[in-house]
């Protein structure tokens, strides 16, 4: 196991973001990461490698992530009902009348992001599906409009206390010897996480300046100039259900939100026991939060949700029960690339922390403590910006470097809080890049 507890465990996924920017592919150059992580795991024994790279990766990706797995396709549905049904294109409709300018349909998009605060997958699929006729109308470039929705749905999640992200947060820290909560930490937490709020003022900026840059002004020069929007698959109102009002968007939203918080709240144990038995956060709002599991809470809201919405659509008569359960593969079909890609992205970390990549990189932190101690939030806000990019899951980075973090930082120190604040908003800005 020479790899293992090395700058050698960093290699595989540094070769994967190399690859990925080459070629600007990523299911191979994840692929080849997990690759080249197995075989430095296992000495290139060739059979044990492909074992690690099948059941410790691949096979146990998917059964670790099968519920944020069935979110996703469950979300996949929903949307493909309500575009079936005609609510997007509704509200495209009632859109086009009150929303004029190129400045209006972008701040648009920006405070429907602040509203779905509760998970960014539920905010990247709904805010993407609902605004995208919006911005096509206001020749508003393909790239632009994902680079508002992403730019908007992890901050927003990161400083929500009701979140999947602010239940991963203080699920990890919980157990830890911090003196409080991890729900109190995280939402002490929250002022100090500057990138997620100066992420804020800076699209709100780019927006009323009317101001882009790099790459990006050259997708808006060609969107305003020629109406190419790079990647446009044409008008989405092209077959529009004619029967279809804003209403059918908002009602399974809504229902999917409350639905969704309520399933975080009752895994979480507030109506009197969790999934483990325990009563312990009985009427605690706050703490069955702290105590719930999103990837079993978000799919017990998304299943009930999406029951509603068919029974809804189906008595408004806006879609037969046929045309609903058509929807079903293709909400699935609309969801592989980013399973795939979880699924890749999860197995390289597998391979990376069975490399010890975690206890290499607590062991610099510990090093670098002994001197650069007042600077510690800084630098721990790029690692967790290199963690979280080259693993590619800020979730994983919380896990690694929240406890890193409390043991660095005595229960009394106000750094603690402060390096809490860098680790959450150094995950953010990886997941970004």
């Amino acid at each position: 196991m020479q790899f293992v507890g090395t700058f050698w465990a960093l290699v595989p996924p540094i070769i994967a973001i190399t690859l990925a920017l080459i070629t600007k592919e990523a299911y191979s150059s994840l692929f080849i990461g997990v690759v080249i992580g197995a075989l430095f795991a296992c000495d290139f024994a060739p059979v044990a490698t492909i074992d690690m790279i099948v059941n410790d990766g691949i096979i146990a990706a998917i059964a670790d992530n099968a519920g944020i797995f069935l979110f996703l396709v469950l979300l996949g549905i929903i949307v493909a009902l309500v575009n079936l049904a005609g609510g997007s294109a509704a509200f495209g409709r009632w859109a086009e009348k009150n929303i004029h300018t190129r400045v209006g349909a972008q701040l648009a998009t920006f405070i429907l992001g602040i509203l779905i605060f509760i998970d960014d997958y539920f905010n990247c699929l709904t805010v993407g599906s609902v605004m995208r006729p919006v911005t096509d109308r206001h020749q508003i470039s393909r790239p632009k409009l994902a680079y508002l929705i992403d730019a908007t749905a992890a901050p927003v999640c990161m400083i929500a206390p009701i979140s999947s992200w602010a239940a991963a947060v203080s699920s990890t820290a919980e157990d830890l010897d911090t003196g409080i909560s991890g729900i109190q930490l995280f939402i002490r937490a929250i002022p100090y996480n500057f990138y997620s709020l100066l992420t804020f003022v800076f699209i709100i900026t780019l927006t009323l300046l009317k101001f882009d840059y790099g790459p990006m002004r050259g997708f808006e020069e060609r969107a305003r100039n020629t109406g190419d929007l790079s990647g446009s698959a044409g008008s989405t109102e092209e077959n529009a259900n004619p029967k279809g009002r804003v209403i059918d968007l908002v009602i399974p939203v809504i229902m999917l939100i409350i639905l969704c918080t309520i399933g975080m709240l009752y895994v979480g144990g507030f109506f009197g026991a969790d999934t483990s038995g325990c009563t312990d956060y009985a009427g605690d709002f706050i703490g069955a939060f702290g105590n719930t599991d999103a990837f079993v809470g978000l799919p017990w809201g998304g299943i009930i949700a999406l029951v509603l919405t068919v029974v809804y659509l189906v008595a408004r008569k806006v879609i037969t029960f046929q045309q609903a359960m058509e929807c079903v593969p293709k909400g699935f079909v609309a969801m592989i690339s980013p399973i795939l890609i979880l699924t890749l992205a999860v197995s390289l970390k597998a391979m990376i922390n069975s490399l010890g990549a975690a206890a290499y990189v607590q062991d610099l932190m510990f090093s670098a403590s002994n001197f650069l101690y007042s600077l510690l939030p800084a630098v721990i806000f790029l690692v967790a910006c290199v963690l979280a990019f080259a693993s590619g899951t800020s979730w994983g980075t919380f896990g690694i470097l929240i406890p890193v973090v409390t043991a660095v930082f005595p229960t009394d120190s106000p750094l603690l809080i402060i390096g809490i604040s860098a680790c959450c908003a150094g995950a953010v800005c990886g997941d970004h890049c």
